[in-house]
């Protein structure tokens, strides 16, 4: 693969509250790639990126030779193949693997939580609802009071009460949020990132749910000023490194610390794939589930996400057999065997996902219903 020699910046179409453009942002600065950020501005640029990658979904990026990319997991794989010096990923297989599935977890599970935040309280809704009807709504007549009502209630038909969010689940929600913020405190309290002094793909993950959402909105921004500020100095901190002056190397082994996330893989994240599976198996549009004591009401299907456990599995099979079998111990003992296992057959599309980055064939989730 040839080094990709970038002469003008790219384009990186999104919001600058945006979960998944705050990742690609964290990327493109981590990696040293030049990029412009615009805002996309409704209703025109949703035909417009329909018709370039056949989805809309934010966000775009466009190459200087004005070629279109979509799904910030496959744009990165992308750049990653072509950009010169060392990447993101750990040369120790087992160690890539464990990113590749925590970077999975940070963008499909956390992404829930992080909208419930924002949407769920008044403070949260106010402050998005602004920004957004001013930066993506901007050219659309009306008043900026109607743009925010219908962005609230978009929102949270979409992503919170419309994806499974009830009043019998926040607090249980919220307290897998403290979990999670327990222990990066903990590891980020003893090094940089997540596998030692330089930031991986597993970072990357981890700055769509933290950059722009949890550690920028008030309500969860407070809680972590208060119970995790460790985890504020990374997200400073990974905003502002560059690869290119990172002369340090992975810590070997897998961290301890990181088995706790695991943990919370095994008991949450891969059974709510099995489930999804099952339900867009039976050719369903919602489903309940309960996972690790939350009772999740009108899940929204999704076949992507059909396709990330297939990735995932593509991912282990692609280790060498001495890392499978240490893989396989370590996913056992932490409950994420089983799971990423259970079902025999995926129900895909015929080449589902093969044209990406430059083609998507399915959002993130089935359209609202």
């Amino acid at each position: 693969m040839t080094d990709l020699l970038l002469t003008e910046p790219v384009t990186l179409y999104g919001s600058n509250i945006s979960y998944f453009t705050g990742k690609m942002e964290n990327y493109f600065r981590v990696r040293g790639v030049s990029y412009d950020l615009r805002s996309m501005q409704f209703p025109a640029f949703k035909k417009r990126m329909a018709k370039k990658v056949g989805v809309m979904q934010m966000p775009a990026v466009i190459l200087p030779d004005g070629r279109w990319m979509t799904d910030t997991t496959r744009m990165i794989d992308w750049f990653e193949q072509r950009l010169p010096g060392p990447g993101l990923m750990p040369a120790d297989p087992l160690q890539r693997f464990l990113c590749l599935l925590l970077e999975d977890w940070a963008d499909e599970w956390w992404w829930r939580p992080a909208m419930h935040y924002r949407w769920h309280y008044a403070e949260g809704a106010r402050f998005a609802s602004w920004h957004l009807a001013e930066e993506l709504l901007g050219g659309v007549p009306g008043p900026v009071g109607l743009k925010r009502l219908y962005l609230q209630q978009r929102q949270r038909a979409g992503y919170t009460t419309g994806d499974g969010m009830c009043a019998d689940n926040v607090v249980a929600v919220e307290a897998g949020v403290a979990r999670l913020l327990a222990t990066l405190q903990s590891i980020f309290s003893a090094r940089p990132f997540l596998f030692g002094d330089r930031p991986s793909l597993a970072d990357i993950g981890f700055s769509g749910p933290f950059f722009r959402h949890l550690a920028l909105d008030p309500v969860p921004l407070e809680i972590i000023r208060q119970q995790a500020p460790a985890v504020l100095e990374w997200v400073a901190r990974l905003w502002n490194t560059r690869l290119s002056d990172c002369a340090s190397v992975w810590d070997n082994g897998i961290p301890e610390d990181v088995f706790s996330l695991l943990d919370d893989i095994g008991s949450g994240y891969l059974p709510y794939l099995c489930a999804n599976t099952e339900a867009v198996a039976d050719n369903k549009r919602r489903f309940d589930v309960q996972l690790d004591g939350v009772h999740y009401r009108g899940a929204r299907c999704s076949r992507y996400r059909v396709w990330c456990l297939q990735q995932l599995r593509l991912h282990f099979m692609s280790m060498p057999e001495a890392a499978q079998e240490q893989g396989r111990t370590l996913l056992e003992r932490h409950g994420c065997w089983e799971s990423l296992w259970r079902h025999a057959c995926l129900p895909l599309l015929p080449g589902q996902e093969e044209e990406l980055p430059f083609r998507a064939h399915n959002k993130m989730l089935a359209v609202h219903q």
